[in-house]
């Protein structure tokens, strides 16, 4: 259910694999973010999906099905969820395998790439 960063380093060219940002759409650009981070962006190759889109009113999870459309993958596919610090990722990846999907999270999450160097930050 978790990822480690040298995992998800190792997999950033995975074709199988899709790394979702869930984080909102100004810390995904770069534009905002908190300031105990080292850089600011995303994680190369990261779709971004904010969490509040998971969740539908009230804040009560969408069906799977309406989930499957909303992420636009096949049930089953494996997905690595990051956040901050993987507090709103783990909650999106817990939505994520309720719809059927294989969604872990990256509990270090951009708190922690963001303070390693050599690890590249997406465009």
């Amino acid at each position: 259910m978790y990822v480690r960063t040298e995992e998800l380093r190792g997999r950033l060219d995975d074709p199988e694999l899709t790394i979702l940002d869930v984080r909102s759409a100004d810390e995904f650009s770069g534009e905002a973010g908190y300031p105990c981070c080292a850089r600011q962006g995303h994680i190369p190759g990261a779709r971004h999906l904010d969490l509040a889109e998971l969740v539908g009113r009230n804040a009560a999870p969408h069906s799977p099905e309406e989930l499957r459309e909303l992420v636009g993958l096949p049930a089953g596919a494996e997905i690595v969820c990051y956040c901050h610090s993987g507090s709103r990722s783990g909650f999106a990846a817990a939505i994520l395998r309720e719809a059927g999907y294989d969604a872990k999270n990256y509990t270090g999450s951009w708190h922690e790439w963001s303070h390693e160097a050599d690890l590249p930050v997406g465009d």
